[in-house]
C-alpha cells in the first residue's frame, strides 16, 4: 500500500503498523493529541494541492477541523519563513512549488434545510468564513448548497412555504391537500432536482479528489447517518436522533434539530473517484468506540465509514485517544509496558467479565486465553486465573470501601465548569457529606453558560414577568425597595419563596420567585429601577427573542441575562440541601464566550479569580470535573488547566500542600473501573432525590433542548444509567450475591455506583500536564 511522504514520516513516528490485517480494514495513521491532528491533516492536503492543483476537494466543518484550517492558513501565509520551511523539509514537501489554493474546486459537503444561508450557523455561512475569506478559495469554481439561491414556488421565501420550519417529505410520494402542501411539495421537488443535478456536476468533474470529514457519534460522515445506503447520492433527507443532538448546539435546541432536514452528498459521491483521497479525522477517547467499529467492521450499512474500503487512499487520521479502542493498537501499546501496569491488567481483565459475563472468580484460563490481551498478561504476569482475580477483586473492595467511608471536618470545593456538572457527577455522594454537620461546603461554577439556554425558554419567563408587573401586588414591593441590590437578603427570599411553591405543589407561586429573579437580574444588568422603563425593557426582550433566529450568538447583556437565570437555578439546586446564596459562587470566567473555536484561559482574567476563592474558602478537598483529551465539551478541559494553575499559585502563597483533589466525570465521559479509586453505592433513594432536583431547579434543562447524543431526555435521566451501568460492572464483577447477602443495608440498597479518582496535589498537576499535551502540543 502506497504512502504519501507525509503519511510515512507520520506513520514511522506513531512506531504503529499502517494497518493491523485482518482486524482493521482501513489504514489508520497516530499522532500524539488534537494540535498534531490538524498539522498532520494540513500537510497531506498541501502535498495533495502540489499534486493536484486544480483538484477537487471537500472539507468540514464544525469544531474537528479547527487546527487543520489554522494550520493551512499559517503554512500558507508563512510559505517563505523559516519555521514554515523547516516544518515543510521534514515531510519532504516541495518548498519550490507553493500552492494556489484558489485553483482548486470546492465542493460543499452538507447543509441544513430550509435555512437561511445568511445565518452564522449555516455550513454556507462557515465555510465561507474559514475556508473562502481565510485561505482564499476562488468562490466561482466552488459548488455551494446556498439554500437562498435554490429557486422556490413563485419565487416565495422559504419561510412563507414552510412556515413552522418543517418539511413532510411525504409529499413525495402523496398528493398535496392544499394550497400550502403544493407549496410545500413543489419546493421539495425542486430540491430534489437540485440534489440531482449537485450530483451530476461532481461526477462531471470525475469526482471528489481530496475528501476530509469528522465522524458522528452514531458514526455518520457528512450527514450519511447509521443505516445509509453505501450507494447513495447527494439528497434531502431527515437525520437520526444522535445527529440531530449533535446539531442542537448549531440550531438552538434539540426541538429545532429534529424537524430540520439536511442536504449531504451521498456515500457513492465520496467513492465515486476510485483515486480518491479520502480521510476521516477524529480527536479524544469520546470517539474511540465509533472509530473501532467503523475500522474493524466489514463494509456494513450501519457504520458508514466502513464504505471507504474501497477506495485504496483511504485513511483514518486519529489521536491516541481516538485510536484507544482499535484492539491491536492497544496490545501493541500494553506490550510494549515494560512491567505491565495494573491499570492496564485491571481494564483487560474487567473487560472480559463483562465479554463473559463471569465474575473475578469464575473466570478460567482458558477465558484469559481466549483475549488476545488478557493471555498476554497470563503469560507477562506469571500469575495464574485465580490470583488476578483475587487481586482486582481486592482493589475493587477497597475502593468500595473507600467509598463507603464517614467523611468529617473537611472544607469542599465543590467545582463545576458548566451548572448542573457537580450534580449530575456525584450529587448522591453530596447527599451524604452535606448529613454531616462537621464538613463545610462552598459550590463554584466556572462559566456563565449561558449557551445552555434557548431562546423560547427566555420568552416564556418574559411573558411570565410581563404578566406579574401588571400585577398591583408585585408592583408594590418596588416601594419596599424588594428589588434593590443593596437588599442583600432578596436573592434568597427568591429561593425560599420557588421552594415553598414546589412544598406546595403551586406552579403560580414558582412563577412568582422565577419572576422575581429575573427582574432582580434586569435591575442589575441595566441599572435600571423605574418600573415603567422596565416594561419597556421587558417588552424590547419579548420583541428580541421572538425575532432571534435559534443558534444566532447572543449579544453581550443577552448572554448575561441568560446566564444569571443558569446562575439562579444552581442556587436553587444546593437550597434543596439547606445552602444560601453566600455557599454558592458564580464565577463568569471570560475565555468562555459562546464561539465556535473558543479562547484559552488567561492568568489575569481566568487565573487569579479562582486563586482568590481558594483564599477565601481554604479548601481541603476541591473537586474537579476530570475528563480525557477530545471528550465532552472543551470547556471542562479549559477549568482544569484553570484550576491546577490556580491551585499551584495557592500552594506556592500558602505552602499548604495537603489538599485532596477529587475527579469526576458525568455524561460525557465514563471512568473506567480500573482508572477511578472510590467508588460509592448509589441507592433508588439518592437517584430519585437527583431526578426530583434536577427537574425541579434547572427549569432550562427540564426539556433537554441540548441533550446528550445517548438518550433523548434530561440530562439527570442519563447520569441514573450511567450509574447504574457502573453498578452492573462492578456487580458482575464481585457477583450479584456480594450485593444482594452483604450485611450493611448501604450496600443492599445500591443499584448504583459512582466512580471518583482522588489525586494529591502532584498527581493532579501531572494529569493537567499530560492533558494539556494532548490537547494543546505544549
Amino acid at each position: 500500500m502506497l504512502l504519501s511522504k507525509v503519511e510515512q514520516v507520520y506513520l514511522d513516528l506513531s512506531g504503529k503498523e499502517l494497518i493491523y490485517s485482518p482486524t482493521e480494514k482501513i489504514p489508520v495513521i497516530q499522532v500524539p493529541n488534537f494540535p498534531e491532528l490538524g498539522k498532520l491533516t494540513a500537510l497531506r492536503f498541501i502535498e495533495w494541492v502540489q499534486a493536484n492543483p486544480e483538484g477537487v476537494v471537500s472539507l468540514p466543518t464544525g469544531k474537528t477541523p479547527e487546527h487543520f484550517i489554522k494550520w493551512v492558513s499559517h503554512i500558507i501565509k508563512n510559505w517563505n519563513k523559516e519555521e514554515i520551511s523547516s516544518i515543510l523539509k521534514q515531510v519532504e514537501i516541495d518548498l519550490s512549488k507553493k500552492p494556489d489554493v484558489s485553483k482548486l474546486r470546492f465542493v460543499q459537503i452538507d447543509e441544513f434545510y430550509p435555512i437561511d444561508s445568511a445565518q452564522h450557523n449555516s455550513f454556507y455561512y462557515y465555510i465561507q468564513k474559514y475556508y473562502f475569506s481565510n485561505w482564499g478559495l476562488d468562490p466561482k469554481k466552488a459548488m455551494f448548497m446556498n439554500i437562498n439561491e435554490i429557486p422556490t414556488p413563485n419565487n416565495l421565501p422559504l419561510n412563507e412555504i414552510f412556515p413552522d420550519q418543517i418539511v413532510d417529505l411525504s409529499l413525495r410520494t402523496r398528493w398535496a391537500s392544499t394550497t400550502q402542501e403544493r407549496l410545500q411539495k413543489s419546493a421539495i421537488e425542486i430540491v430534489d432536482e437540485f440534489c440531482t443535478a449537485y450530483e451530476r456536476k461532481i461526477r462531471e468533474m470525475g469526482g471528489i479528489g481530496f475528501f476530509l470529514g469528522g465522524i458522528g457519534p452514531d458514526g455518520h460522515i457528512g450527514f450519511n447517518v447509521m443505516g445509509s445506503d453505501h450507494y447513495s447520492t447527494t439528497r434531502l433527507i431527515h437525520t437520526n436522533y444522535e445527529t440531530q443532538a449533535a446539531a442542537a448546539g448549531d440550531l438552538g435546541g434539540i426541538e429545532i434539530a429534529k424537524n430540520r432536514l439536511v442536504i449531504t452528498i451521498g456515500l457513492d459521491t465520496i467513492t465515486y473517484n476510485p483515486e480518491a483521497t479520502a480521510i476521516i479525522i477524529a480527536a479524544g477517547e469520546a470517539k474511540s468506540n465509533i472509530v473501532r467499529d467503523s475500522i474493524q467492521n466489514e463494509q456494513t450499512n450501519k457504520y458508514p465509514a466502513t464504505v471507504l474500503q474501497r477506495l485504496k487512499n483511504a485513511r483514518f487520521y486519529l489521536t491516541n485517544g481516538a485510536a484507544f479502542r482499535l484492539v491491536e493498537r492497544r496490545f501493541h501499546d500494553v506490550s510494549l509496558e515494560k512491567k505491565i501496569s495494573q491499570v492496564s491488567i485491571e481494564r483487560a481483565v474487567i473487560n472480559l467479565v463483562l465479554e463473559k459475563q463471569k465474575s473475578l472468580f469464575d473466570l478460567t484460563t482458558e477465558d484469559y486465553k481466549s483475549n488476545k490481551l488478557t493471555q498476554l498478561i497470563l503469560e507477562r504476569t506469571g500469575k495464574s486465573a485465580k490470583e488476578i482475580g483475587q487481586e482486582i477483586y481486592d482493589a475493587i473492595l477497597e475502593r468500595f470501601n473507600k467509598g463507603m467511608e464517614t467523611i468529617s471536618n473537611e472544607v469542599i470545593l465543590h467545582t463545576g465548569p458548566h451548572h448542573d456538572d457537580i450534580p449530575l457527577g456525584y450529587l448522591p455522594h453530596i447527599n451524604h457529606l452535606t448529613r454531616n454537620p462537621s464538613n463545610k461546603h462552598h459550590f463554584v461554577t466556572m462559566t456563565s453558560g449561558f449557551t445552555a439556554v434557548t431562546n423560547s425558554y427566555m420568552l416564556q419567563l418574559l411573558e411570565d414577568l410581563k404578566s406579574f408587573l401588571s400585577n398591583a401586588d408585585f408592583r408594590g414591593r418596588f416601594k419596599d425597595r424588594y428589588f434593590n441590590p443593596e437588599f442583600k437578603d432578596g436573592k434568597d427570599r427568591d429561593i425560599h419563596l420557588y421552594l415553598d411553591g414546589l412544598a406546595a405543589h403551586s406552579r403560580t407561586i414558582r412563577k412568582e420567585a422565577v419572576s422575581r429573579r429575573l427582574l432582580r437580574n434586569m435591575i442589575e444588568i441595566y441599572e435600571e429601577d423605574n418600573v415603567n422603563y422596565l416594561e419597556d425593557r421587558v417588552d424590547e426582550l419579548i420583541n428580541y427573542f421572538k425575532t432571534q433566529y435559534p443558534g444566532k450568538k447572543d449579544i453581550p447583556h443577552v448572554q448575561k441575562l441568560k446566564g444569571m437565570m443558569r446562575e439562579w437555578e444552581e442556587e436553587l439546586v444546593w437550597a434543596f440541601f439547606g445552602f444560601n446564596t453566600s455557599s454558592v459562587t458564580h464565577m463568569r470566567l471570560g475565555f468562555y464566550q459562546g464561539d465556535i473555536f473558543t479562547e484559552n484561559p488567561e492568568m489575569n482574567r481566568d487565573v487569579i479569580p479562582i486563586l482568590g476563592l481558594l483564599k477565601k474558602i481554604k479548601p481541603t478537598i476541591v473537586t474537579v470535573a476530570l475528563d480525557p483529551e477530545g471528550s465532552g465539551p472543551d470547556t471542562h478541559y479549559k477549568v482544569l488547566q484553570a484550576t491546577a494553575e490556580a491551585l499551584k499559585l495557592y500552594e506556592k502563597e500558602t505552602g499548604i500542600s495537603n489538599i485532596k483533589v477529587w475527579g469526576y466525570r458525568n455524561v460525557w465521559y465514563r471512568f473506567h473501573p480500573a482508572e477511578a479509586n472510590i467508588y460509592i453505592p448509589v441507592s433508588l433513594n439518592s437517584m430519585a432525590i437527583m431526578e426530583n432536583t434536577f427537574l425541579n431547579s434547572y427549569g432550562s434543562q427540564k426539556s433537554a433542548s441540548f441533550p446528550s447524543w445517548e438518550l433523548d431526555g434530561p440530562f439527570s435521566r442519563l447520569a441514573q444509567r450511567i450509574q447504574v451501568e457502573q453498578y452492573q460492572t462492578i456487580s458482575t464483577c464481585l457477583g450479584k450475591d456480594y450485593f444482594l447477602k452483604h450485611d450493611h443495608p448501604r450496600v443492599r440498597s445500591a443499584f448504583g455506583m459512582i466512580f471518583l479518582k482522588e489525586l494529591t496535589l502532584n498527581e493532579f498537576y501531572e494529569h493537567s500536564s499530560e492533558l494539556r499535551k494532548l490537547t494543546e502540543n505544549y
